[in-house]
């Protein structure tokens, strides 16, 4: 799994999606998936945890589909600080994950003695065997395709905020108003999902200034 910038005209959407991007970077290995994994021509591929290449406050929206629950932690919140970075002051964010409150809300509620094997499989928090021999390892690296952190609605909420965001609220599919992100969003991504959509306050807001202030504070711990 991995994570690529698009920039789509007419206007710019920085969309954050999760093919074979990794390979990308391994010699051989890279040529064979840019093959494999075809794109439109505009889109341009970067790693959300280092920066994606597009300047800074640039992007007039950010649409991210099952790449932070792929992420650990510390990851996910530099992948959040790089995409409120290059967002336009007003510009908005739309992202979506699995709900990890609707995994452990069937998990209780199904009472049989397979459950706790259906909630790890399911949020493929845990593995059933190991991976073994070379070509499995390099499917398990190139792949990423396990969960390290999942996310419910405050949670993320609360990250979001001390990275910055404002106007948080929860989302459903097709709910945004926007064609560019109707145009990208898939009702099967968003079954048993944790859709959030929220913007980069504009220039002078207090709040934001405070928001930041505090995830920076949080940084240095």
């Amino acid at each position: 799994m991995s994570n690529t910038a698009a920039d789509c005209a007419p206007r710019r959407v920085g969309s954050i999606l999760m093919p074979a991007q990794r390979a990308r970077s391994v010699p051989v290995l890279g040529l064979l998936a840019k093959r494999m994994v075809a794109f439109p021509r505009e889109v341009r591929y970067g790693d959300i945890r280092t920066g994606l290449p597009v300047p800074e406050k640039s992007v007039d929206a950010v649409y991210c589909s099952h790449v932070l629950e792929h992420l650990s932690l510390e990851d996910c919140r530099r992948a959040l600080a790089n995409t409120f970075r290059i967002l336009k002051p007003g510009g908005r964010f739309r992202l979506v994950v699995p709900d990890l409150r609707w995994y452990v809300d069937q998990y209780m509620a199904a009472g049989t003695p397979d459950a706790a094997h259906r909630l790890m499989h399911d949020t493929t928090l845990g593995e059933s065997s190991r991976p073994r021999g070379l070509m499995a390892v390099m499917r398990e690296w190139i792949g990423n395709a396990r969960h390290r952190w999942m996310w419910d609605y405050p949670a993320m909420e609360q990250e979001l905020r001390q990275a910055g965001f404002s106007d948080i609220r929860r989302a459903r599919i097709g709910d945004s108003g926007d064609e560019h992100f109707n145009a990208v969003e898939n009702a099967q991504r968003w079954e048993a999902g944790l859709g959030v959509d929220c913007r980069r306050p504009n220039e002078g807001n207090g709040a934001s200034a405070s928001a930041a202030s505090l995830a920076t504070s949080n940084e240095k711990v």
